[in-house]
C-alpha cells in the first residue's frame, strides 16, 4: 500500500461518514415536514380579519342553514380564564384573546353513516373552534374523512366534510 491509497481511502471513508450524515438529515427533514403537512391536512383552517364573536355566530347560522343543528357550546377561553392565576406562566402562552367551541350534528348524515359504518358514528356529533388572536379569528374543523380514510363510509364523511367546509368558507365571506 502506497501514501497515495491510504490517504485515498482515509478520504473514502471521511466522505462516507458525512455522506451518511447528511442523507440522515436530510430523510429526518423529509419526515418532519410530511408529519407537518399530515397534521395541516388533518386540520381545515380558515382565518379573517374579523372578530370572533362576529365569525362564531357566521358560521352558527351557516351550519343551520345546512342543517347541521348546534347542540352544545362551550366559550373555552372563559372557562380556563379562571386557572390564570393557578397556572401562572404556563397560562394561555399563545395569548389567544378567544376560544369558543360548538359541537353540532346532522342526522340524515348520522344515519347515513351508522348504515355503512357504525364505527364512524364516533365522528358524531362533529365539532369546530373558532379562535382569535391578534384581532384575527380563526376556524379550525378537524376533516372527518381523515379518521374515515380506510372506512367504508368515507364517501359519506367526505360529503360532511365538504358541507362543514362550505359553511365555514360562506361564514368567513
Amino acid at each position: 500500500m502506497n501514501h497515495y491509497t491510504l490517504h485515498t481511502s482515509a478520504n473514502w471513508q471521511f466522505t462516507s461518514f458525512y455522506m451518511i450524515k447528511v442523507i440522515s438529515l436530510l430523510l429526518s427533514s423529509l419526515l418532519f415536514i410530511s408529519s407537518a403537512y399530515a397534521e395541516e391536512l388533518s386540520v381545515y383552517k380558515k382565518s379573517a380579519d374579523r372578530p370572533l364573536e362576529e365569525v362564531y355566530n357566521a358560521v352558527y347560522i351557516e351550519l343551520e342553514q345546512r342543517n347541521f343543528y348546534v347542540i352544545f357550546e362551550v366559550n373555552i377561553g372563559k372557562n380556563i380564564a379562571r386557572f390564570k392565576d393557578k397556572w401562572g406562566k404556563e397560562y394561555n402562552q399563545n395569548k389567544l384573546s378567544g376560544i369558543r367551541s360548538m359541537v353540532f350534528c346532522n342526522g340524515w348524515f348520522a344515519n347515513r353513516v351508522s348504515n355503512v359504518d357504525p364505527n364512524m358514528l364516533a365522528l358524531c356529533p362533529l365539532r369546530l373552534t373558532v379562535i382569535e388572536h391578534s384581532a384575527q379569528s380563526h376556524i379550525l374543523f378537524v376533516r372527518p374523512s381523515v379518521a374515515g380514510k380506510d372506512s367504508p363510509a368515507l364517501a359519506i364523511l367526505s360529503e360532511i366534510e365538504e358541507t362543514v367546509i362550505d359553511a365555514i368558507d360562506a361564514a368567513m365571506e
